[in-house]
């Protein structure tokens, strides 16, 4: 049961049950901090931007500044007396094994698995009847757990692997080169390098992409501006590896490269902003072969997902929002060639190749669809998911029989199950450990309208009998842009609330990629208010059905989903009792001045764009929109490695927030040290954020924590 002091009131004195009774610790005595006297100019319009002085994240100021926001939060987080016992439950909860899909490379099998605790997952194999033993352990490479795996590849006879190391969280990584059989370093280690794959040619090397290192002093923040491929072949230095792709001659912002699985072709697709890439191919079975450009501008999305001989299978969204399967020729790629093989349909279509075998995996109003298909189009298997939820994986080697995929949901534990390519049965391979019963709880998925009465969906998730009065704490999170699609997934933080009687919901904003490139461009750049609007008439159905009541609810998202949270509760703060606006992106006037941020064009737009755009992004810009008001208790969270979204975003809107407060709800900061944008976290730090999210929530909404 709950804790709901509240529900002891009369209804008639709820509402004038005040903040200040309901809060059981002592107010904050913020920081003071600095302003400036900054001002840029816009088309006309000047802008003051009094604390661009946090701007930069190696200045003594700054640091102390961090130091005294972290004592500020720390000491606030403390006088909440069941903290303690919210982490125990949680460290409980995260307390089991945790397995990912195996896979084969060579003589082993492969797979990722974690006691429990342990900071990191550990890699191990085995030979077949063997025992599992440890190939890479990730925990060995930091005193705190901070160093983690950012990728591991392996060459085609799995005799070589080239894994990456993170350290903090960084987007940055080393790479190490190892012998499989006996984990003997081969040549030395490569450094800085960034967002990339690694992909091998052979026994001889591979290829992978980096940018320029930022000047001494601003690694964390300055500007990478153009990502270059390269080769680097065993034994020489890295700094003789050789230009393939980027540079002066083709400046690009993103490159990626992969081969085919014969290793026939190189692919190469390349960027300027998240959404569309030109599409180039290196026939590498020609000695004399040159890239080619299959497709010449950035208008769409399109990569190559396999071959058979001269026959390459491409996934696409030119002329289909939905995506599609098309087939070209080597011998004439164009794209004015391309025939569908498998048809763009009214669900999103996601490809991948497994076992010989084509796998559609459609999304179905943001659920999982998955059908298998020969390389000719020809449907052979509709895959039976045991429910309403997220499959993922089915991608495996060609002449693998019997391949693995993981299903989840938000009531469905994470579960792995083994598909038999040729029968087309499932079968539980490995089921999660954790402790929670499915039994008691449902998830429903409900269709509201936004503002513009575009029909929205969104999935709620609570405990069976839980009754609707208003009164329910309750977490509305999401995302909307990039995108990226939002799809049920298992959370053992999630536990915390739901076994309290708690609500988590999720809706799938305009912005994703839930319903395709129509979807995600009606949340983009003069189109970006309707994601705030779908997300804000999100709670409003929440309340207007009683689920919960502008007391008892909370907003939360992370990255872009953290601009989402600082744009509502800017335009709203009456929405909502608490805010976790998380690593969020809130000067939208000067986010494409730092690291990958200019990349980030296609959904938002710069204020370079004309006065228009200038004049939209600074309407709804969260650090800029900030103005004296009664804002609901906020937690702002960032990290001091995170080079993706760099923390003088939240630092700037930490800050400007709470000089502008005038409700007695507190305005917080939490500071990570020694972690990035949220990747490569270790446990502890997981479970210490996911701790002071649940206490800052129940104690600002007033419910307390009983425990079990």
């Amino acid at each position: 049961m709950n804790k709901i002091s509240c529900l002891l009131l009369p209804a008639a004195l709820l509402c004038s049950y005040s903040y200040a009774q309901r809060m059981n610790i002592k107010p904050t005595a913020y920081p003071q901090t600095a302003k400036g006297n900054v001002t840029d100019t816009y088309f006309g319009t000047e802008v003051p931007d009094p604390y661009r002085w946090l701007e930069d994240d190696q200045a003594t100021d700054t640091k102390a500044w961090v130091v005294e926001q972290n004592k500020v939060t720390q000491s606030f987080l403390n006088q909440i007396p069941y903290r303690e016992t919210i982490r125990k439950r949680l460290e409980t909860l995260w307390n089991y094994e945790r397995y990912s899909a195996p896979f084969h490379e060579g003589k082993y099998t492969y797979f990722y698995k974690n006691d429990g605790l342990q900071s990191q997952a550990v890699l191990y194999r085995q030979t077949e009847g063997g025992q599992p033993e440890v190939f890479l352990d990730p925990n060995k490479f930091s005193k705190d757990g901070t160093t983690s795996l950012a990728g591991v590849a392996f060459s085609k006879d799995g005799s070589l692997t080239a894994y990456q190391l993170s350290a903090g969280g960084s987007d940055w990584t080393s790479v190490v080169i190892m012998r499989a059989e006996d984990k003997t370093v081969v040549g030395e280690t490569l450094h800085d390098v960034k967002f990339s794959g690694l992909a091998w040619r052979g026994n001889e090397g591979f290829y992978y992409s980096s940018y320029d290192k930022p000047k001494a002093g601003s690694q964390l923040s300055g500007l990478t501006q153009y990502h270059k491929l390269y080769f680097h072949k065993l034994g020489t230095p890295q700094s003789q590896d050789i230009l393939v792709f980027g540079g002066e001659q083709t400046p690009r912002r993103y490159v990626g490269a992969h081969l085919t699985e014969d290793e026939r072709f190189l692919v190469i697709t390349a960027a300027n902003s998240t959404t569309g890439n030109e599409l180039y191919i290196q026939d590498l079975s020609q000695p004399s072969s040159q890239i080619v450009n299959l497709v010449n501008n950035f208008d769409n999305v399109h990569e190559v997902v396999a071959n058979e001989g001269d026959k390459l299978y491409i996934h696409t969204n030119l002329y289909a929002p939905n995506y599609r399967l098309v087939t070209a020729n080597i011998s004439n790629p164009r794209s004015t060639t391309w025939k569908d093989l498998i048809p763009q349909t009214k669900n999103v279509l996601e490809v991948t190749t497994a076992g010989g075998k084509l796998f559609a995996q459609y999304l179905k109003d943001a659920t999982a669809f998955v059908q298998q298909y020969d390389m000719n189009g020809h449907l052979e298997h509709t895959v039976e998911l045991p429910s309403v939820g997220t499959a993922s994986g089915f991608s495996a080697k060609k002449e693998e029989k019997d391949i693995y995929y993981t299903f989840t949901s938000y009531t469905y534990p994470s579960t792995i199950f083994k598909y038999n390519v040729a029968t087309g049965k499932s079968e539980v391979y490995k089921r999660s450990g954790v402790q929670f019963n499915p039994e008691l709880y449902e998830s429903k998925q409900v269709f509201y309208n936004s503002k513009d009465g575009t029909r929205i969906p969104m999935i709620i998730t609570y405990k069976k009998g839980t009754v609707l009065n208003g009164h329910n704490p309750t977490l509305l999170y999401a995302y909307g842009g990039f995108g990226v699609s939002l799809t049920p997934a298992f959370s053992t933080s999630n536990i915390i609330l739901l076994e309290q009687g708690g609500i988590y919901a999720v809706p799938n904003l305009r912005g994703g990629g839930e319903y395709g490139e129509t979807w995600h461009k009606a949340g983009t750049k003069l189109r970006k208010q309707n994601v705030f609007d779908d997300f804000i008439a999100a709670a409003e159905y929440l309340v207007k059905h009683k689920y919960t009541s502008k007391e008892f609810l909370a907003i939360a998202g992370g990255s872009n989903g953290g601009l989402l949270v600082g744009a509502t509760m800017t335009q709203r703060p009456d929405l909502c009792q608490v805010a976790f606006p998380m690593v969020g992106v809130m000067d939208m006037l000067r986010y494409n001045q730092f690291t990958a941020g200019a990349g980030w064009a296609y959904d938002y737009g710069t204020a370079q764009d004309g006065e228009q755009m200038f004049q939209y992004l600074y309407h709804y810009s969260p650090y800029h929109a900030l103005k004296p008001a009664d804002y609901p208790a906020t937690l702002v969270t960032t990290a001091d490695h995170d080079d993706r979204v760099v923390p003088a975003h939240s630092f700037k809107f930490a800050a400007r927030l709470q000089e502008y407060q005038q409700g007695p709800a507190p305005v917080l900061i939490r500071i990570e040290t020694n972690a990035g944008h949220g990747a490569g976290r270790s446990t502890a730090q997981v479970i210490g954020q996911e701790t002071d999210k649940w206490v800052f929530m129940f104690e600002n909404m007033g419910v307390g924590y009983d425990g079990l």
